[in-house]
């Protein structure tokens, strides 16, 4: 008996808590938080807010994917970022874009977002999309080529490529469900950290010889 009454006392008690355990406010508390990019107070999960009065009137427009990058890279491929640090309007709502230009034959090498589940929509040209299940999954890729006005899905921290198989050149914009969906780009971290990976790590993972690996490193010591 006294079991039960310790048990109906103990469930009284939880019962009489929940609110205050289970209460949360994960949503704004205003229309807008312009982000102040140099306020020193302490932030959580985003940037402290502007007064709105020195919020200016562009908070919630941006022409900066109008223009298309710059190709000319080794990647052959360019991208435009708006997360919080381009456009601060975004800041608390949990979103962004990204623009991406490729020259023909230009990658979006294999990459991951860490805080993101992202959508895309091919907006010109021929790009192979691939995303690469994880080790659940048997490590499947899925991939398939895409063409102007077609979409694609891919989960937060799934690894992903895109590839501009036309003769042409093409773009894609993106929207991810972050304000700063972070990026890793697979090659430049494995050969490009700072410092170096140990050499001996990368041979046994990677089961090549020490001189594979110094040649890579080598061609991401700049970056990408």
């Amino acid at each position: 008996m006294a079991y039960f009454k310790t048990l109906a006392a103990g469930l009284f008690a939880l019962l009489f808590l929940a609110p205050f355990i289970l209460a949360t406010d994960p949503d704004p508390l205003q229309d807008f938080c312009v982000a102040d990019l140099d306020g020193k107070e302490v932030s959580v999960n985003g940037h402290p807010c502007k007064p709105m009065s020195e919020a200016g009137d562009d908070f919630l427009f941006s022409s900066k994917l109008a223009k298309a990058g710059n190709t000319s890279t080794p990647n052959g491929s360019a991208v435009t970022e708006l997360d919080v640090a381009e456009w601060p309007g975004t800041n608390t709502l949990g979103v962004s874009m990204n623009r991406v230009d490729f020259a023909p034959g230009g990658t979006n090498p294999p990459h991951i977002h860490p805080r993101a589940t992202e959508i895309g929509i091919v907006m010109k040209g021929e790009l192979l999309v691939g995303i690469i299940g994880s080790l659940d999954s048997g490590n499947k890729l899925y991939s398939k080529v895409l063409r102007a006005g077609e979409t694609f899905l891919i989960p937060r921290g799934l690894m992903h490529f895109q590839f501009n198989v036309g003769k042409t050149k093409a773009s894609m914009v993106v929207s991810f469900n972050s304000q700063n969906p972070g990026i890793v780009f697979v090659p430049l971290t494995v050969f490009g950290s700072n410092p170096p990976i140990p050499t001996p790590v990368l041979t046994k993972a990677l089961r090549v010889d020490a001189g594979v690996v110094e040649l890579l490193k080598s061609k991401f010591a700049g970056g990408f």
